[in-house]
């Protein structure tokens, strides 16, 4: 049901991206190329609802029944909320005696940005006295030093039942190599304790590192009920409304797998709304001919940077979802708290700040009129005319009044300033946090920013990305046609993906080129196996292999694809030879005659759906016909009245010179004077930046 040869009958597919203030919903026709948006208010009490109401709206509009969809698509961030906010399970950890401690001693490392005499360890999501030591002994080869105390593991999961603790999860040192130990705890985990829920290091992230390994597994059994829980609900919704079609989830490494894998490890789904939005930034950057993009996505509570180079982006295993490692494969991204909804507060110090503490979806920004009373970034933007006084194509009037007083209060007269000077304050420090995280994404990695094109998305990235290209000394932005729903569209143009690692450590001279094949073909069969519960069929089915390696005594490993089909003599050398130029391109370097590592196996599995083709925007209407409105603006010269152009009246083809405001129903535009505007034939729009007329 999930084969892509399946998809290429399939008419209709939805893709639903859950964010913090909405739910954005993207419809696509297959056989025609339309596509249908809708944006629904994000419901955090149950976000199936919200999931509901968004396919409703746009089943609506398509004069469709729920019966016609064949593939839902969807982006969810049920579990990095319960990360984020702490509200997980209460969860158990099965360790090897000895090794009680490795969660809570954790790394030396302490966040960039905190004070270095002030800075207080976070409580971790397993506190020690959770922690149960087992006796059990591997060696990293997996040779048996000591035998599993079998007795032990059923104590313990006696006194797990007598605490009502459900989520359990098991990491033994070493279970990487040989998993027979954690296997073997689990069964008499469930026969003592038949509620539980058991999540094993050896299935969820299968790498060395105690410390990692340990979090991740236990930050999946943390957030396990829960997801399960909420996929089986939407499951269940889609099934009452007369949905056959099947359930496609996102993980963190910009792929789909369907609502099974995704209850299995439930922690894969962490990054998975921004992941959407990257997956969508590159389409539509290709679309419009740039194959190295920045991607800005700014919703309501973050704004999530990505970058893609030659039309990849890049995974990483070195993700984190708040305090916290995670170290499955994930697509690189940055986030900061910085969005639509992010509060602007003065300290008692007097500096201004805006965010990490959002509005959210409710209350909301003060504008909003739902009890929301602390200013806002959109407050501010309301303030100087960056949005007309309302959202959604007018179904959402806005409170001018509210977000006057609420900037007037917390930060103008905190400061000494008129409401106007504060709201550009606020526009200005926000614009500026977000420059920093895209210098991480960039300079960082070795890349210059101004030699991509910015595509600025999601609800307020279209308010914000001419002012970021300027910053960085970017040349030009990429408006989607339908900004605010990118990351939905990027839903609907990813494949099934999965990911396989393990770590095999080989140290040089002699790398065991054969061990090295046979942990390939281990990971091949695992990727098999993926293939046929998905229902893949061969000439849909894709394998890379990939490796992470380091120099001898570094402490981290960079991952770069496997040189050459065929493991041998001469692909190791040259998977040498990449690691020594990725190396040099990052940290300006390379050691040639230091040693070697090669640490981990990776092995990426990919499920090709035929891809979606954007389609052609109308052509041959004027722009005057596209003026709906003029609304006085503050920019850099002063308050001056603009014309409000409506998007969808914006045909291909057109050209206009800011200063302007571009409405449409998912997003503002918001273009200053100095800067070129093209529509192509996609409907992006083409913002040449400091070109004039």
């Amino acid at each position: 049901m999930n084969a892509p040869t399946d998809a290429t009958k399939m008419r209709y597919a939805v893709a639903v991206d859950t964010g913090g203030t909405f739910t954005d919903v993207s419809l696509f026709d297959r056989q025609t190329g339309r596509n249908w948006t809708a944006k629904a208010p994000s419901t955090p009490d149950d976000p199936s609802m919200g999931f509901m109401d968004g396919i409703g709206l746009a089943l609506e509009q398509a004069e469709l029944t729920p019966g016609d969809l064949a593939q839902v698509f969807h982006g969810t961030t049920v579990a990095t909320n319960l990360i984020l906010e702490g509200k997980g399970a209460k969860v158990a950890l099965v360790t090897t005696a000895g090794f009680k401690h490795v969660l809570e001693i954790g790394r030396q490392d302490i966040p960039r940005k905190v004070n270095l005499f002030a800075w207080v360890k976070p409580k971790r999501p397993v506190p020690p006295e959770q922690v149960f030591e087992v006796p059990e002994r591997l060696d990293r080869d997996g040779t048996v030093l000591q035998a599993l105390d079998e007795q032990a593991v059923r104590e313990t999961a006696r006194e797990l039942r007598a605490q009502g603790i459900q989520a359990v999860a098991v990491c033994f040192l070493h279970s990487f190599t040989e998993p027979k130990h954690e296997r073997r705890a689990r069964a008499i985990i469930l026969e003592e304790h038949p509620d539980a829920l058991v999540s094993l290091s050896s299935e969820v992230l299968r790498v060395f590192r105690e410390y990692e390994r340990s979090m991740a597994t236990a930050l999946n059994v943390y957030v396990m009920q829960a997801v399960t829980q909420y996929v089986a609900n939407l499951q269940q919704r889609l099934a009452d409304t007369g949905t056959a079609a099947p359930l496609l989830i996102m993980k963190s490494n910009g792929g789909v797998v369907s609502a099974p894998e995704v209850q299995r490890v439930p922690a894969h789904t962490a990054l998975s709304g921004p992941a959407a939005g990257v997956v969508g930034a590159r389409f539509v950057g290709g679309a419009a001919g740039y194959e190295d993009v920045i991607g800005i996505d700014i919703g309501g509570t973050s704004a999530d940077i990505c970058l893609v180079k030659d039309g990849q982006y890049t995974v990483s295993g070195n993700g984190r979802v708040g305090e916290w490692p995670l170290s499955f494969p994930m697509l690189d991204i940055h986030t900061v708290g910085t969005g639509g909804g992010s509060i602007a507060r003065v300290t008692k110090d007097g500096a201004l700040t805006v965010g990490p503490a959002s509005a959210g979806a409710v209350p909301g920004p003060a504008c909003y009129g739902r009890g929301g009373g602390e200013a806002t970034v959109t407050d501010a933007h309301l303030l100087l005319g960056h949005i007309p006084p309302y959202l959604l194509g007018g179904g959402m009037q806005l409170d001018v009044e509210a977000a006057k007083h609420a900037m007037a209060e917390h930060v103008a007269q905190p400061l000494g300033l008129e409401v106007e000077a504060a709201a550009r304050g606020v526009i200005a420090i926000s614009n500026n946090d977000m420059v920093g995280a895209i210098r991480v994404i960039s300079i960082e990695r070795g890349h210059d920013p101004r030699d991509f094109a910015l595509v600025a998305f999601g609800g307020a990235g279209p308010l914000h990305g001419v002012a970021l290209a300027e910053l960085l000394g970017a040349r030009t932005v990429i408006i989607p046609p339908h900004p605010g729903v990118l990351s939905a569209l990027g839903l609907l143009v990813s494949q099934l993906r999965t990911d396989y690692a393990r770590t095999c450590l080989q140290a040089p001279p002699d790398y065991n080129v054969a061990q090295i094949a046979a942990t390939f073909g281990e990971l091949e069969a695992e990727a098999e196996a993926w293939f046929e519960r998905e229902n893949v069929p061969p000439s849909a089915r894709k394998l890379s292999r990939f490796a992470s390696l380091r120099y001898r005594h570094q402490g981290f490993e960079l991952r770069l694809p496997w040189a050459g089909e065929i493991v041998d003599g001469g692909s190791v050398d040259a998977t040498l030879e990449a690691f020594h130029l990725l190396h040099e391109q990052l940290y300006t370097f390379a050691q040639r005659d230091t040693p070697v590592e090669i640490v981990t196996l990776h092995m990426v599995a990919e499920g090709h759906f035929d891809q979606i083709e954007p389609a052609e925007w109308p052509s041959g209407g004027s722009l005057s016909d596209a003026v709906m409105d003029h609304l006085p603006v503050s920019l850099a010269g002063g308050r001056q009245e603009v014309p409000v152009y409506d998007r969808m009246k914006l045909a291909a083809g057109t050209h206009f010179s800011g200063p302007g405001l571009v409405v449409q129903l998912d997003s503002t535009a918001l273009i200053p004077e100095g800067h070129q505007v093209s529509c192509d034939r996609f409907g992006n729009m083409i913002v040449a930046i400091g070109d004039k007329d």
